[in-house]
């Protein structure tokens, strides 16, 4: 066999983007920290070894040996011919360690190490020295730590200092680089939108799925036919499910490999975004276009010009003004009594919306409340019923990112605060101001061109924030410094295959660790990925499958979402669709064979199918128990899961029907197995009475689930 091979786990500090920038582009030395050595079984020379050594010297006195290798560890050269091979203190004392155990524990070394510790401790300085240890302790150091023989691949793997040569599809042709700068409400989107509309293809590039949505609606509604991916789904524009010409997506999602006439790619300022800049790089530098028509603040123009000046690109810059004036007021709102139609107040978290929106009704008046986590279509409701004139709702809070992707008619932004949770370069989270950049985008939404109010108005729910507020309006915007990056799977791979062993965490942590970047790049955080990647390792993935479920969109905050993704990973292999509910809990299977899919099906089914199969699994339990009513209503919308399962099933050309089967029984019955015999028989009526109860029924009522589909379920997890 092989030489053993390292196992290589993350240090107890996670890596930060920090700790990869470059320093001029010098090789850095790698993080020690993240390699323990394998230890190497005693007596692996054999009985043969022995008998030679033994018979050509004497057998070993251990006593001897252990002292004259304590005299070796402390010598100065010893530890600089170390370093020389990549030995720092660290590997170096590890490294020690482990030969002098293999040594003393070894019933039999090999016959050349044997005669030579036995001329050491014999004390035939003619004939041995405890420097002549060194090439043993440097061969046990290599098998214990088998990255010092590939370090110089490992380095060019997780070189970074080139990133457009990544994308040898966009180096092969020309392309124009038009950048479309101006604040929020100066056109600079719409120009770049309708070049988009009028070319023979083009793809659209949003920060928001809901932004991506819009530029989907629009599309088709000027009859250009345009497709929709993003993190949770993928519809056709045309009915036989054939690609159109067009695709919106979130940027994350598009393809660097499908040629295109035109491409958009929007607010690209977030290309500096410590989480998701990667994605504004890879498209910047990547996507195959005749045309790159990119949109965002001034502050982004010399960064994005430095770039394209290292692909060979020229950069033409359009610059555009406010279409409408905005002013900050001079009075802050302080009560919600004294609020007007067309105000809006920006919240900064959930709890604040829903406290804002309790208040605001209590008032007698309504609102339309928008935030993250709620559907788009329902967003696109609230939106809709905002700027519905003849609607009672003159009233609107939501969250700031949503004034990124909505169009609405609204007079006056009100900050219901300033400060807001943020992260830090390090992945920690930090509450702080607000930045200029953040006020603008938020403060440009008022008075917004082509609605019914022809002038904005800004100002903020205290007075104490006021003040605050101006200060910040009236400051600059600063440049945008460095682009984001972010290991391909391509790089993972190479590495992978030189450290064969290594979880796909430990090979993150490691590509940083090595990794070099020039000034006009970062390494993104990777905290998250790291997380998803150590709580799927025990499943058996190949590493291209394991490093896709890794970039699911999902917050690790949340448990149940990432037990839902575990369990989905873990019945992937299986290439199976399913998912089952029971009486505690549910899971699913399925195909995965893209990035799309593969964050389509988990972030769907987590975010949305499933917190709706769990009111439906309430709901049954309700009504199973004697008084108690049921909590979901009649018109519970389960046409949005039936057009989702469709999408999945065009996507890998399976019966809509075989895409989300759903069981009910089987949780239930598998315990029941486990129960003793004298509770088996009430157990298994009790079983029986909720598998057909009101949601099964329900179920078989909306044509979510078959009978035949029900037994053959069944009889698998039986």
């Amino acid at each position: 066999g092989g030489a053993p091979r390292a196992r290589l786990v993350a240090s107890s500090a996670s890596s930060s983007s920090s700790a990869s920038s470059g320093d001029g582009g010098a090789s850095r030395a790698p993080d020690t920290s993240l390699f323990v050595p394998v230890p190497l079984k005693p007596g692996l020379g054999g009985a043969a070894e022995e008998d030679v050594g033994a018979e050509l010297t004497r057998p070993l006195d251990k006593g001897e040996v252990l002292k004259n290798l304590n005299k070796f560890y402390k010598r100065k050269e010893i530890q600089r011919l170390g370093a020389e091979n990549g030995l720092d203190a660290r590997l170096f004392h590890q490294a020690f360690i482990s030969f002098r155990k293999y040594i003393m524990e070894s019933s039999s070394v090999s016959a050349d190490l044997h005669i030579i510790l036995n001329d050491i401790c014999c004390g035939f300085v003619l004939l041995g020295h405890v420097d002549d240890l060194f090439p043993f302790f440097l061969r046990h150091a290599k098998q214990i730590f088998p990255m010092l023989d590939c370090m110089d691949d490992l380095r060019k793997i997780s070189d970074l200092r080139l990133p457009p040569n990544w994308y040898p599809d966009a180096r092969a042709i020309q392309r124009k680089i038009i950048f479309h700068a101006g604040p929020t409400n100066s056109g600079k989107t719409y120009h770049a939108i309708q070049r988009f509309l009028s070319a023979k293809s083009g793809i659209y590039c949003g920060p928001l799925k809901l932004l991506a949505h819009e530029i989907f609606q629009k599309s088709n509604d000027a009859n250009v036919p345009c497709d929709l991916v993003t993190g949770e789904e993928r519809v056709f524009a045309n009915e036989d499910a054939r690609q159109a010409p067009h695709v919106a997506c979130t940027i994350e999602m598009c393809s660097t490999n499908t040629p295109y006439e035109v491409a958009v790619i929007d607010e690209i300022q977030m290309i500096k975004d410590p989480a998701r800049g990667w994605a504004w790089t890879r498209a910047l530098l990547g996507l195959c276009a005749e045309e790159i028509h990119v949109c965002g603040e001034p502050a982004a123009i010399d960064l994005v010009t430095e770039l394209m000046y290292t692909t060979g690109e020229e950069v033409e810059v359009r610059n555009y003004k406010r279409l409408t004036p905005l002013t900050v007021l001079d009075y802050a709102l302080e009560s919600l009594d004294n609020l007007r139609p067309g105000d809006c107040i920006v919240c900064f978290s959930k709890n604040d919306i829903y406290s804002v929106s309790r208040q605001i009704e209590a008032r007698g008046l309504e609102c339309a409340v928008i935030y993250g986590s709620l559907p788009p279509g329902t967003k696109l409701e609230q939106a809709k019923k905002f700027n519905d004139p003849d609607d009672p709702c003159k009233i609107l809070g939501a969250l700031h990112l949503l004034f990124l992707t909505l169009s609405t008619c609204i007079r006056r932004i009100i900050f219901n605060s300033i400060v807001k949770p943020t992260v830090n370069e390090k992945g920690e989270k930090e509450i702080d101001s607000i930045t200029t950049s953040q006020a603008l985008q938020i403060a440009g939404r008022a008075g917004r061109f082509g609605s019914s109010f022809k002038q904005g108005e800004v100002t903020t729910m205290y007075r104490d924030d006021l003040g605050q507020l101006k200060e910040i309006l009236s400051e600059a915007v600063p440049p945008v410094k460095a682009a984001g990056l972010h290991p391909t799977p391509e790089q993972i791979e190479m590495f992978a295959y030189h450290l064969p062993d290594a979880t796909l965490s430990n090979l993150i942590d490691i590509f940083v660790s090595l990794s070099q970047v020039d000034g006009m790049y970062f390494v993104c955080n990777i905290d998250d990925f790291k997380f998803l990647a150590d709580m799927i390792q025990h499943i058996p993935l190949n590493l291209r499958s394991r490093y896709v479920f890794c970039t699911a969109p999902l917050n690790r905050k949340e448990p149940f979402v990432c037990t839902t993704l575990l369990k989905v990973s873990y019945f992937f292999p299986l290439k199976k669709y399913g998912v089952y509910i029971g009486p505690r809990g549910f899971w699913c299977t399925g195909t995965v064979s893209s990035c799309c899919i593969c964050c389509g099906l988990c972030h769907q089914i987590i975010l949305r199918a499933f917190l709706k199969c769990s009111q439906l699994i309430r709901a049954s339990q309700s009504a199973a128990a004697p008084g108690t009513a049921e909590v979901v209503s009649e018109d519970f919308p389960l046409s949005r899961t039936q057009k989702d399962a469709r999408v999945v099933s065009d996507c890998h050309g399976a019966a809509s029907t075989e895409a989300l089967s759903i069981a009910v029984e089987a949780a239930g019955l598998r315990r029941a197995k486990n129960l003793r015999p004298s509770r088996l028989g009430s157990r298994q009526e009790d079983l029986k009475s909720y598998g057909r109860g009101s949601l099964a029924n329900r179920l078989l009522r909306e044509g979510l689930l078959t009978p035949d589909m029900l037994r053959q379920l069944e009889s698998e997890w039986q």
